[in-house]
């Protein structure tokens, strides 16, 4: 029996985080947060619109999480984006402080249990879109622990809640899936990941010598 390219190679897979994996994370992390920087401008301005419309924009928070997972695919990877995009927030000055590497923890951690439910494994739309919801509930309970929800009527409570899951599951699962995509297009994606099974199987077809 031939031996594959793989193993030729001595190639393994490997799950675990890699110095370069790890590099591109914070990478990701460092864009993030001057963008979560900014975003609180932006955020700002909807809260006039109507009861809460700034939740609309809430799921931007989340962002760095699954962009980071789409383009690592291992575990701790959006738990790391997150806390590394609240640190970069702080270091521009945020008032919030420690409080707000506690909500980039449990954020993260939020759309890493989805990601671990699929084993890693799963890009779909469906995946992201839940992992969002997932980094929202997180951020939910955080709100929670702090009392932030004490003076919420039920109504209020889930017009609230609902818009920031709502929002989770489209800028950071949908959007940011999308921008994966455009991303893999240009080739940029292809170099931050090992060569795939396929790849080793493209290169032992007969066809391709």
């Amino acid at each position: 029996m031939g031996t594959s390219m793989q193993e030729k190679l001595g190639v393994q897979p490997r799950r675990g985080l890699r110095l370069s994996d790890i590099l591109v994370t914070v990478l990701v992390s460092l864009v993030f947060g001057v963008i979560y920087h900014f975003w609180g401008s932006v955020y700002n301005l909807f809260k006039p619109l109507f009861f809460e419309a700034d939740e609309l924009l809430y799921g931007m928070w989340f962002a760095a999480a699954t962009l980071a997972y789409l383009l690592i695919r291992k575990p701790g990877v959006a738990i790391i984006a997150e806390v590394a995009a609240a640190h970069v927030e702080v270091l521009f000055g945020s008032g919030w402080g420690l409080t707000l590497l506690l909500y980039g923890l449990i954020q993260g951690l939020g759309a890493e249990l989805v990601f671990a439910a699929f084993r890693y494994r799963s890009t779909s739309a469906w995946t992201l879109v839940i992992a969002g919801a997932g980094a929202a509930i997180g951020s939910m309970m955080m709100d929670f622990y702090y009392s932030y929800t004490d003076d919420l009527q039920t109504w209020m409570f889930l017009a609230k809640y609902g818009m920031r899951v709502i929002s989770g599951a489209v800028i950071a699962g949908l959007l940011m899936l999308l921008l994966a995509k455009a991303l893999d297009r240009t080739g940029v994606t292809s170099l931050l990941r090992p060569a795939s099974k396929k790849d080793y199987e493209a290169l032992d077809d007969a066809r391709h010598v």
